[in-house]
């Protein structure tokens, strides 16, 4: 069956590749070379995108030296936008929620605070803010969003009299 760089427990645009089972997630999750070679994977397309992961125990990143001419084929290319959702997703099914969070902070600080990635900003906000398991996590980042939006009144990814109070 075609070979998923990213698999998923879901189809994605490729019909013919297979869905991941949660026993296969289970067995690459045990493997140090598979988890190894999925994490080399992942700073391989960030790479690609013009971002650098500084420290692999945490998932801080940056960005990288050629970010401009990276992040204007982001801003051109939207199919960008279903390959970074699709790599948030499995960073979550590998036991990677710590990476989740640090990338989607780093496209809501370039898309709403920099502004360096217009086009990037509403998957940001729709799809890549929605990817984090950890309830507490994505509360904290749909609170920052809120923070960065303008104008404020317009933000519809959380209630709010909820983001008012939200510490």
């Amino acid at each position: 069956f075609p070979f998923r760089l990213f698999p998923l427990r879901e189809h994605g645009m490729n019909r013919r590749a297979r869905p991941l089972t949660c026993q296969e997630i289970q067995a690459f999750k045990k493997s140090k070379e598979v988890m190894q070679r999925f994490v080399r994977a992942y700073q391989l397309m960030l790479r690609f995108y013009g971002i650098v992961l500084t420290n692999k125990e945490t998932g801080e990143l940056q960005r990288a030296e050629n970010w401009a001419e990276r992040f204007q084929n982001l801003n051109r290319f939207s199919h960008n936008n279903l390959r970074i959702t699709r790599i948030l997703k499995c960073l979550g099914e590998m036991g990677y929620e710590r990476y989740q969070v640090h990338l989607v902070k780093f496209f809501l600080t370039e898309t709403l605070v920099k502004k360096t990635l217009p086009n990037v900003k509403k998957s940001a906000l729709d799809y890549f803010l929605f990817t984090i398991r950890n309830k507490k996590e994505r509360r904290e980042l749909v609170h920052y969003a809120w923070q960065h939006f303008k104008p404020q009144d317009r933000f519809v990814w959380g209630p709010h009299d909820k983001l008012l109070k939200y510490k």
